[in-house]
């Protein structure tokens, strides 16, 4: 059986490995592709896919936009992207600047408190990182303010701390329009963390799914066996077409782990729907005909 990972985070943002050491686990580990999808940064790809092509592993371009919905926290994966794509940089560029001036105030914020932080320091101790919260804990942690990773939030990093900085922050749409643009599959992540309750999650994919959402996670590491029946069903009400994806895209990348995703999408139609012959149908759940 093929096994992929479709969300894996680097120390370009909030991992805890190299792109390089990615792959060397994922191939110790015995997946047959996985996808790089750093936190609103891809500067971790080009050493992953180069790295990965040499040890006959494919590594799917991809990252996480973080966007905020009604206050909420709601994070979009892009797969198979285009990353190079001077616009898409252009944004990312623009991400990056809004978490740096985040992290200023929020350093100068603990620093008011006595801590031994600033911008520079985290820097200095994640080189070449975009600088998320992970980071403020393990560098709270490794300098001994907090005896946790979750202590850390508690007491400094939550939203509702008075170090938190909120930042700018593009809305769940946008990031499905941006991941689309670059020729890319959007995927809603990890949904059961968002805690939204089933009609205000069922509402928010509905919307997102007119804005061209392809998928979401309906399996994740953290979800009980419910949690991911649920998720299940949801995608299923929810489901989308991406054959116009598929087959707009160039021949070389209808290959590998973009043929087995669509194979796990769409494994056959429903022989039983009444509507399997209505021009346009993909696939049907009963009563869920979902149009080209």
């Amino acid at each position: 059986m093929n096994t992929v990972d479709l969300h894996v985070h680097s120390n370009k943002s909030d991992g805890s490995f190299t792109p390089s050491e990615l792959v060397d686990m994922a191939i110790a580990k015995g997946l047959t592709a996985f996808a790089l999808t750093d936190h609103d940064t891809t500067a971790g790809v080009k050493e992953a896919v180069a790295y990965g092509r040499k040890k006959g592993i494919e590594v799917i371009p991809g990252i996480e936009f973080s966007t905020e919905y009604y206050g909420k926290d709601i994070h979009i994966v892009g797969l198979f992207i285009d990353e190079d794509a001077p616009a898409f940089q252009e944004q990312i560029g623009n991400f990056v600047r809004a978490r740096e001036e985040r992290n200023e105030k929020m350093c100068a914020r603990l620093a008011a408190d006595g801590i031994d932080i600033s911008y520079e320091k985290l820097l200095e101790a994640f080189p070449d990182c975009v600088i998320t919260r992970g980071h403020y804990s393990r560098y709270l942690l490794d300098h001994g303010y907090v005896k946790s990773l979750p202590e850390a939030f508690d007491r400094y990093l939550g939203d509702n701390t008075k170090y938190f900085v909120p930042r700018e922050k593009i809305t769940p749409a946008q990031a499905v329009s941006l991941i689309l643009a670059v020729k890319g599959i959007p995927v809603l992540a990890h949904p059961t963390l968002y805690h939204m309750g089933k009609d205000n999650l069922s509402s928010l994919v509905r919307h997102l799914k007119e804005a061209g959402l392809v998928a979401l996670e309906a399996v994740y590491s953290t979800y009980s066996a419910g949690e991911e029946r649920q998720m299940r069903q949801l995608a299923a009400l929810w489901a989308v077409d991406f054959r116009r994806l598929r087959f707009s895209r160039k021949k070389q990348t209808r290959t590998g782990a973009w043929n087995r995703l669509w194979q796990a999408f769409y494994p056959g139609r429903y022989s039983d729907c009444p509507q399997e012959k209505k021009e346009g149908t993909v696939r049907c759940l009963k009563k869920y005909c979902l149009p080209t």
